[in-house]
């Protein structure tokens, strides 16, 4: 059984025991989260799809830790002018282990 969830403006597919990388959550590691805003539930006898959620729906994680991902460069050239920008940037992240998926009613 997996789980399409919304969380930080970004959706997951999410299946029970697996570790997912989302968008940083202010929480402790070690700390129990419930993702209610449940898109899609596949289950055995075929997927339960929400409008846009699936009511009583939840998905309960473990946060295991928190981090940043890879560098990502930004480079601005105009042309014939000599401007050019460098920026780097790091996207903060939040790993979560998925516990248990719910599907009420």
């Amino acid at each position: 059984m997996y789980a399409i969830i919304e969380t930080g403006g970004k959706q997951y597919r999410v299946a029970s025991g697996e570790k997912v990388a989302v968008e940083k959550l202010d929480l402790d590691s070690g700390s129990e989260v419930v993702f209610d805003k449940v898109l899609v539930v596949a289950k055995e006898d075929g997927p339960v799809v929400g409008n846009p959620f699936v009511p009583q729906a939840s998905v309960t994680a473990e946060v295991v830790s928190e981090g940043k991902a890879d560098k990502v460069l930004v480079f601005k050239q105009k042309a014939r002018k000599g401007h050019r920008k460098l920026r780097g940037h790091r996207q903060p992240f939040t790993e979560v282990r998925i516990k248990e998926i719910k599907i009420g009613g």
